[in-house]
C-alpha cells in the first residue's frame, strides 16, 4: 500500500512538473500576444486620430472578465496627457444608464413598464389627450409620439434648468404620432424618465445614479450633470473641438439641458467596468436583463440601446453619443463577452467616421487586420480646401470674362443664368431641413449645422458670393444692352 502511494506521489509530481514546463512558454506567449495587441491598438488609434485631426480620445476595452485596456490619447491645450482616468462627456451613451435606473425600480416593483407616465404624475393636465396613453415602455423605446419638430430639444430657448420644470412640457405639447406607433429618437423622452426616477425614488437623479449604479460598479470617477455649462466649467475635462479647413478648433459646448439623455461624464477605466457588467448579469434580474438588451417592438432601439444580431459577433448592444464638440461610440458584443467604448474631445463631423474606430479595434482584438478608408477627415478636408481655391480662381476668371462680354444678353438667357447661379444659395438655405431629414427628424441648431459641415459651408458660401457677384455683372450688362438698344431704336 505504501509503495502504491509512493508511486502515485511520484506520478502526480511528474505530471505537475510536466504541466509547469508546458505552461511556461504558453504564459509567456500570452504576455507577448497581449503586448502586441496593445501596440497594434495604440498604432491604430494614433494613426486614425491624426488622419481625422482629433486632439484627444479615451479608449475602454472590456474582455471576458477583465478590464483589458483603458488608455488615453493626445493632450490638453497645456500639454497635459490624456489618460485612462481623464473624464470625458459620453453624451447619449448616458441613455443606457437612465434606462437601467428605471429598470432597477421596475425590479423593486416601484415602476410598471406598461403603466402610463401620467399615472405617476396626477397633477398633469395635458391639452393633447393622447399624452395620457404614453407608457414608460414607450419613453424607453423612443415611441412616445414626441419628436423634435413638435417639441424642441436642442433648439429650445430658453433651455430647461431642472427635471421638475421639464415635466410640464407634456401639458402643452401636441404629439406628432399616437404613442407606440412610430419610432422618433427624442432626448426629452429620457429627460422625462430621469424625472420619473427622481420622483419615485425620492432621490435627486444624479444622487440615485451615484448610489445605485456608479458606486456598486466601482465607477468612482463617473458623475452626472444637468447642463453642458457644467462640462465647460470643469478643468479636468479636455476642452471640446470642431474641425474647419483641416484644423481642430477649441470651442465651448453650447448650453443644452442634458440630465437623463446625455449628462454623464466618465473615464475609460469606469466605462470598462460598465461594459463588463452588461454580460456578467449582476445589474438586474435575468428577465429584465433580457428586455434591457433587446430591440423594441417596432425597431432596433430598445431600452437605451440599439440591439442587433451580427453574423460574426453574435448579439450586440450599442449606442453613439453626440455633442457639437464631443463624440462617443460604444459597442458591446454580448456573446463574445467583449465591449469597446471610445470618447473623443471633438464633435460630430460629416467626414469623420467615429464608428470605424470601434470596428477597427474589434478587428484587432479578433486577430484581424483593421480596414482603413481613404475617406477620412484629413483627405476630405483637403478635397474641400482644393474646391474652395478652385472656386475662387473660377470666380475671378468668370468675372473677368463677364466684364469683357460683347454678345447681347437676352431676358431668357438672363433667367437661365440666374437659376443656375442660385443653386449654392438654395443648398445653403436647405441645409437645416436636409439634415433634419437625414437625421431622422432631429432638428439641429445652426451652431450644430456649422460644426458638422464647416468647410463645406465655407465652400458653398464662397461659391454663392462668386455667383452673386457674377449675377450683379450680368444684370448690369443686361441694363446696359437694354439702354443701348433703346438709344439705337431712337436714332432710327
Amino acid at each position: 500500500m505504501q509503495n502504491l502511494q509512493k508511486r502515485m506521489f511520484i506520478a502526480i509530481g511528474c505530471l505537475l512538473l510536466l504541466c509547469s514546463v508546458c505552461t511556461t512558454p504558453i504564459s509567456a506567449m500570452e504576455v507577448r500576444d497581449r503586448a502586441k495587441v496593445w501596440r497594434d491598438i495604440d498604432e491604430y488609434m494614433n494613426r486614425n486620430m491624426k488622419a481625422n485631426h482629433i486632439e484627444g480620445a479615451s479608449l475602454a476595452i472590456a474582455n471576458n472578465e477583465e478590464v483589458f485596456y483603458a488608455e488615453g490619447y493626445g493632450t490638453f491645450a497645456d500639454g497635459q496627457r490624456v489618460t485612462g482616468d481623464t473624464p470625458f462627456p459620453i453624451a447619449s451613451l448616458s441613455k443606457s444608464f437612465t434606462a437601467l435606473a428605471v429598470l432597477q425600480l421596475v425590479d423593486k416593483g416601484r415602476i410598471d413598464l406598461d403603466a402610463t407616465y401620467a399615472s405617476y404624475f396626477p397633477e398633469l393636465s395635458p391639452q393633447d389627450p393622447r399624452v395620457r396613453d404614453i407608457t414608460i415602455r414607450h419613453l424607453l423605446n423612443q415611441t412616445s409620439g414626441l419628436n423634435d419638430q413638435t417639441n424642441p430639444d436642442m433648439t429650445r430657448n430658453p433651455q430647461f434648468q431642472t427635471l421638475h420644470e421639464a415635466k410640464w412640457l407634456l401639458n402643452e405639447v401636441q404629439l406628432a404620432h399616437d404613442p407606440g406607433t412610430t419610432y422618433s429618437y427624442h432626448n426629452p423622452n429620457y429627460v422625462l424618465l430621469a424625472n420619473l426616477v427622481e420622483s419615485v425614488s425620492g432621490e435627486r437623479f444624479s444622487d440615485y445614479l451615484n448610489q445605485h449604479v456608479f458606486k456598486p460598479l466601482g465607477m468612482d470617477n463617473t458623475f452626472s450633470v444637468g447642463t453642458t455649462r457644467q462640462i465647460d466649467g470643469n478643468d479636468a475635462i479636455p476642452p471640446g473641438h470642431y474641425f474647419i479647413l483641416g484644423r481642430s478648433v477649441s470651442h465651448s459646448e453650447p448650453l443644452w439641458f442634458v440630465e437623463g439623455p446625455a449628462g454623464i461624464v466618465s473615464t475609460a477605466e469606469d466605462m470598462s467596468r460598465w461594459m463588463l457588467a452588461q454580460y456578467r448579469g449582476d445589474l438586474l434580474s435575468p428577465a429584465l436583463t433580457k428586455q434591457y438588451h433587446s430591440a423594441g417592438a417596432i425597431g432596433p432601439y430598445g431600452m437605451g440601446w440599439l440591439a442587433d444580431q451580427e453574423e460574426a459577433g453574435g448579439r450586440t448592444i450599442s449606442h453613439s453619443g453626440i455633442f457639437w464638440t464631443y463624440k462617443s461610440e460604444e459597442t458591446i458584443y454580448l456573446d463574445d463577452q467583449m465591449g469597446i467604448a471610445v470618447m473623443f474631445n471633438s464633435g460630430l463631423n460629416a467626414f469623420v467616421n467615429y464608428a470605424a474606430f470601434i470596428d477597427g479595434i474589434a478587428d484587432i482584438m479578433r486577430g484581424e487586420q483593421p480596414e482603413t478608408s481613404f475617406l477620412n477627415g484629413r483627405n476630405m478636408e483637403i478635397i474641400l480646401i482644393a474646391l474652395i481655391l478652385a472656386t475662387l480662381v473660377w470666380g475671378v476668371y468668370a468675372y473677368v470674362r463677364i466684364r469683357r462680354k460683347k454678345k447681347r444678353l437676352t431676358i431668357g438667357k438672363l433667367i437661365s443664368i440666374t437659376i443656375g447661379r442660385l443653386i449654392p444659395i438654395l443648398i445653403l438655405l436647405s441645409l437645416s431641413p436636409l439634415l433634419t431629414f437625414i437625421g431622422g427628424g432631429r432638428v439641429l441648431p445652426w451652431f450644430g449645422i456649422w460644426t458638422t459641415l464647416p468647410t463645406l459651408i465655407l465652400w458653398l458660401a464662397v461659391w454663392s458670393l462668386a455667383n452673386v457677384l457674377h449675377l450683379v455683372c450680368y444684370y448690369n450688362l443686361y441694363v446696359q444692352y437694354t439702354k443701348k438698344a433703346r438709344l439705337e431704336a431712337g436714332y432710327r
